[in-house]
């Protein structure tokens, strides 16, 4: 990695989790680390403009809420080279700014002020797909490490750039990991039954297809341990149910569309909301058609 990763942080829970996250995350990747505060205009100016003192009332909190994010990521990783920055304007446009250069963006899942909302609403798309780097969700502080790391992959050329990502990751943490594929049935509704082991047999195919393709992965990372996990279900499910003893789970988006609109995809939009572990989603940096 040997760059740098930028954490947005707004003094809720979740963002101080996304600090420690990314301090842990910059020494693992030999990265320096850039914690990030955006301080939004306020709704109706104008109106403001008379309150005395409350300009620098809001500087202070800012300010304060780096020095509390800084102190929670020196006590993690006390080697890593930190920087802080105080900046204002659209949170969304901001953090794209700085996170334009960076290795990676790591952000809690649910904030206060502009970044209420911001991995669950549609917001989120427009920050997924403008970054070049993978995002970091963080929900909470991590209670324990299970030494795995999870990647969604359905054998599609969008899905690589997620396994480059999850293997550097698996590597970096001397962690195993699970390569998760899952199909869903289609249901032939009212004459389903009839055909479930015609369905059957083609996950089986399928499944046998992926699992070949993964075999050059394994031999160009000797020294990560791959276990693979066929499901026949919805993806967004088998994600959330291996994320309960991972320490990651990796999905990837689906890249810019023409217009450039971003598609995080209903796996990783879902998964934002049950994941029981960090999630990192990673563009592809190809465009639908």
């Amino acid at each position: 990695m040997a760059g740098h990763i930028v954490v947005g942080v707004d003094g809720s829970v979740p963002a101080t989790a996304a600090a420690e996250y990314a301090a842990e995350a910059a020494a693992r990747g030999h990265a320096t680390l850039r914690i990030v505060h955006v301080r939004e205009p306020l709704a109706g100016t104008q109106a403001w403009q008379d309150v005395d003192g409350l300009d620098a009332a809001i500087q202070q909190y800012g300010e304060g809420v780096l020095a509390a994010a800084e102190r929670h990521a020196r006590e993690r990783a006390p080697e890593v080279e930190v920087s802080t920055r105080l900046v204002s304007g659209d949170v969304i446009e901001r953090l794209k700014d700085e996170a334009v250069d960076a290795d990676e963006l790591v952000i809690g899942s649910r904030g206060m002020g502009g970044f209420a909302g911001l991995i669950l609403g549609s917001v989120s798309l427009g920050v997924a797909g403008h970054v070049p780097g993978p995002i970091v969700v963080v929900r909470e502080p991590a209670r324990r490490a299970y030494g795995e790391i999870v990647v969604g992959f359905d054998g599609g050329p969008r899905a690589e750039a997620a396994l480059v990502y999850a293997f550097a990751e698996a590597g970096r943490r001397s962690a195993r990991l699970k390569v998760v594929y899952a199909w869903q049935m289609p249901a032939f509704y009212p004459f389903a039954a009839g055909y479930n082991d015609l369905l059957r047999g083609v996950f089986d195919e399928r499944a046998a297809v992926v699992s070949e393709q993964l075999t050059p992965w394994r031999d160009k990372h000797p020294d990560v341990l791959v276990e693979e996990e066929a499901v026949c279900g919805h993806a967004t499910h088998a994600l959330a149910e291996a994320s309960r003893t991972a320490d990651l789970v990796v999905v990837g988006s689906r890249g810019l569309g023409p217009m450039g609109a971003a598609f995080l995809g209903s796996v990783g939009h879902g998964l934002l909301h049950r994941a029981h572990c960090p999630v990192a989603v990673v563009r592809s940096g190809k465009e639908e058609r």
